[in-house]
């Protein structure tokens, strides 16, 4: 298991560091894209300090600027990267509040999962976002990272 999810928190990393740097080399990011990847790094973070039982420094929908996202994705991936190193057990349940004040359990496999899976969504709406407004949109798929 260990394997597995690192080889997808790679693709992951691979995926968001190339919509920071395309983003970076533009003038203007679309207020969508903005917001989407904004909320990307903020999930990640978050779902970071719930198994990792640590306070919270971001809102969900809280936006950054542009040139603070690099720092945020690469401390995301960095803490991401040691939970798995050292899970031991991915079936280990993890209890924590939700943004709604509500609270749960869930596993630390499923988790992880929810991680990588919400961010592919949430990529997927950059892309159209990307498209909507004229701009070419970025391949991020899976079986082109593996080529």
């Amino acid at each position: 298991m260990e394997a597995f999810f690192n080889e997808i928190f790679d693709y992951n990393f691979h995926c968001n560091k190339k919509l920071i740097e395309h983003y970076s080399a533009i003038n203007t990011v679309p207020t969508e894209s903005m917001r989407l990847f904004s909320h990307i790094l903020n999930t990640h973070h978050i779902w970071n300090a719930r198994i990792l039982n640590e306070p919270v420094g971001f809102e969900v929908w809280q936006e950054h600027d542009v040139k603070d996202w690099a720092n945020i994705h690469y401390e995301n991936q960095r803490s991401s990267f040691n939970i798995v190193t050292n899970a031991g057990n991915f079936d280990k349940h993890i209890d924590y509040e939700n943004s709604e004040g509500r609270q749960f359990a869930n596993s630390l496999k499923d988790i992880l999962f929810h991680i990588i899976n919400h961010a592919t969504n949430c990529r997927g709406q950059i892309n159209v976002d990307a498209r909507s407004n004229d701009e070419t949109s970025i391949c991020l798929d899976y079986i082109y990272y593996k080529r």
